[in-house]
């Protein structure tokens, strides 16, 4: 009896350090304040980076999240989540491509993801604060825990105040790195009706491949 008695005081240990990691805690902070809004909308910046291979690349967009649905915009698409498809609308070509929810098409940023992705598959450290503008924003390590992702490390930064998403950093094993930056982050916007709906009528000379 006290021998089990002893081993159920150890894993709670165990568990009771887990959940005491301050990287986890704040990041479930996070996750809580997303979770509270009806609807988000943001603007980005992306940057791709690889010194050795002399590679930048740049570009910017705007994101309105509500639950599981979202539109993304970038300069040469938009693509529009419903809850069931996805609908990638590609003016240049004056093409439209529908999938289902499980397809993985997205066009390089899911916005779902990315307000949730730090909460499982990771290992979390603090990692510095530094002071954007006057804001604190604490940086937050994730390791893979899978080995085979390409990834070393993210790093995670996050208002300190508000306990919203600054920036996500990426560092890949071959050496590249990719910036996220997440700018003027509004929550619970007054959307226009049909946000989230896609009507071909708009694309009347688009080829839609269902």
């Amino acid at each position: 009896m006290k021998k089990a008695s002893l081993i159920f005081c150890f894993f709670s240990l165990i568990g009771w350090a887990q959940s005491s990691n301050p990287a986890s805690l704040l990041l479930d902070e996070v996750a809580a304040k997303i979770s509270s809004y009806d609807n988000i909308k943001f603007n980005f910046s992306y940057v791709l980076e690889n010194q050795k291979e002399q590679i930048r690349q740049e570009t910017n967009g705007k994101v309105i999240v509500e639950k599981e649905k979202y539109v993304l915009e970038i300069p040469e698409a938009t693509q529009l989540f419903d809850g069931q498809k996805k609908y990638t609308i590609l003016p240049e070509n004056e093409e439209i491509n529908i999938t289902d929810a499980t397809t993985d098409d997205d066009l390089g940023i899911d916005p779902n993801k990315l307000l949730y992705f730090y909460q499982e598959g990771y290992d979390l450290q603090m990692d510095i604060v530094q002071n954007v503008q006057g804001n604190r924003i604490q940086f937050i390590k994730l390791t893979p825990q899978d080995t085979d992702q390409g990834i070393q490390y993210l790093l995670l930064g996050i208002y300190l105040s508000s306990k919203h998403i600054y920036r996500i950093i990426e560092i890949g094993e071959n050496g590249t790195r990719t910036t996220l930056t997440l700018q003027d982050f509004r929550p619970n916007n007054l959307l226009v009706r049909g946000t989230f709906v896609f009507d071909a009528a708009n694309y009347p000379n688009y080829y839609i491949n269902n």
